[in-house]
C-alpha cells in the first residue's frame, strides 16, 4: 500500500492512526518476528526523555541473548548508512518499547507526529530525547511521514546526527520523508531511507543489539491501521490533490 499524504488531515486524526499503527506493530512483533525472551510493548508518552529503565539498564543491550537476524550473514541494506568513528564521549557526560524479559530495553520504536515539529522547541525535545537513547546504548527506529520543515529543513534524520556528526545528507527530489534505525552505544550507526507519498514503506532493521535485528514491519501494520482508519478521514487522506485535477 503506498504511503499517504498525511499533510491533508488534521494532527488528531493522524494521532488517531499513529496509536492504531503503534498497536498492529507491537501485535507484529509479539506474534513470533521477536525472538523468544523479547517482548513489545507500547508506552504512553509523558514528556519524560525516556523510561527510566533505559537510565539504569540501557548498556547492557549490545550483551543480549541471541536472537534474530545476525548482522555479519546477513547486513541490512539502505541508501545511506553512517556510522561514527570516534568514540561518542558525550554520553559519558505513544512509542513502542521492545524489551528483553521484563527489564532491559533493546530497542525504541517512535512514530514522528505533527506535534514533534510545531515548534522549535517540540523538535529540541525529541532530537534531545533520540541522542540520549543513542547515547545510553539503546537501539532506535523513527518513522517520519511528515516532509521537513523550516525547523528540520533536511529532515528529521538530518536533525539528529548533526548531535553526533556534522555531516551532509540530501534526501532524493520527490522523497522528502524518513525512515532510520539506529544502533545506540559509543559508535552510532544509522540506516536510512528516503520515501515519498506513493511509496511502499522499505523493512529496515530493528536492531536487538549491535550484531542482531529483525526485519521491521512496517508495511503489514500500516496496511492494518489503514483498514481501521475511520472511512470519511480516507477519503480526505486520498483525496486527489489540486495540482492533479
Amino acid at each position: 500500500m503506498p504511503i499517504h499524504d498525511w499533510t491533508r488531515v488534521q494532527a488528531g486524526d493522524f494521532h488517531h492512526f499513529h496509536q492504531c499503527w503503534a498497536v498492529a506493530m507491537g501485535s507484529a512483533l509479539n506474534r513470533g518476528l521477536l525472538p523468544p525472551g523479547y517482548l513489545a510493548m507500547v508506552e504512553q508518552v509523558t514528556g519524560r526523555p525516556i523510561p527510566d529503565v533505559v537510565t539504569l539498564q540501557g548498556r547492557e543491550t549490545q550483551e543480549a541473548p541471541e536472537g534474530g537476524i545476525a548482522v555479519a550473514v546477513a547486513p541490512p541494506a539502505a541508501r545511506v548508512i553512517s556510522r561514527l568513528e570516534r568514540i561518542n564521549y558525550a554520553k559519558r557526560a505513544d512509542r513502542i518499547v521492545i524489551r528483553h524479559g521484563r527489564g532491559q530495553v533493546v530497542a525504541i520504536i517512535e512514530i514522528v507526529s505533527p506535534g514533534n515539529k510545531e515548534s522549535r522547541h517540540a523538535l529540541r525535545s525529541f532530537v534531545e530525547k533520540a541522542a540520549e537513547i543513542l547515547n545510553q546504548g539503546v537501539n532506535l527506529f523513527i518513522v517520519d511521514l511528515f516532509p521537513p520543515t523550516p525547523r528540520d529543513p533536511h529532515g528529521i534524520h538530518k536533525a539528529i546526527w548533526d548531535e553526533f556528526a556534522d555531516e551532509p545528507f540530501d534526501q532524493p527530489e520527490g522523497k522528502p520523508l524518513i525512515v532510520a534505525s539506529y544502533i545506540g552505544g559509543e559508535t552510532p550507526t544509522a540506516y536510512v531511507e528516503s520515501v515519498g507519498v506513493g511509496d511502499e514503506l522499505p523493512a529496515l532493521p530493528i536492531f536487538l543489539s549491535e550484531t542482531r535485528y529483525i526485519p521491521a514491519p512496517l508495511e503489514a501494520t500500516y496496511q492494518q491501521a489503514w483498514a481501521d482508519f475511520p472511512a470519511v478521514l480516507q477519503g480526505l487522506v486520498e483525496e486527489p490533490s489540486a495540482e492533479s485535477r
